[in-house]
């Protein structure tokens, strides 16, 4: 069974344009530093899961693309680097707390804004439009799915 998710990513670290200049369009997806998103990629995420790639901390937030997880889970390396933004001194190697999955875009899209998402009443129950959801990983419904799909006229199979 395959499950979607809706993964935020600040434009000014990866854009979807970024990803898309990368070997096979696929990035590691780091970074995630809130337990409740990285539970939704240890237990939830399956190689294939569709997911809807989302600018977030920009002028227009909103879904720009379609991508798929493109490995399982493995070890987020930006924990153990002093360098990284993403550093966490209390992960070990031998016991890392932050995980990460691959993710390749397979379609770039039109913005579908967050005030436009927010204005369509298909949508109105997806997690992610909920008062006080920040998380940066979320489940998405397969009909919130199957209605983004066609929303940005991408044929739905």
């Amino acid at each position: 069974m395959t499950n979607y998710w809706l993964m935020k990513a600040e434009p000014a670290e990866a854009s979807i344009d970024d990803v898309l200049a990368m070997p096979n369009a696929t990035v590691g997806w780091t970074g995630v530093r809130n337990y409740q998103a990285r539970n939704f990629m240890r237990d939830g995420m399956q190689l294939g899961d569709g997911v809807l790639f989302y600018h977030s901390s920009c002028a227009e937030p909103g879904i720009v693309g379609i991508a798929r997880v493109a490995s399982g889970v493995t070890v987020d390396p930006t924990q153990f680097d002093p360098a990284s933004t993403y550093f966490d001194a209390a992960s070990k190697p031998d016991a890392p707390r932050w995980l990460l999955v691959d993710v390749q875009v397979l379609h770039k899209t039109r913005n579908f804004t967050l005030p436009q998402m927010r204005a369509d009443a298909a949508l109105s129950d997806m997690l992610v439009l909920k008062k006080g959801s920040r998380l940066s990983i979320t489940p998405v419904e397969p009909q919130h799915w199957a209605h983004i799909l066609r929303t940005l006229g991408i044929s739905v199979s």
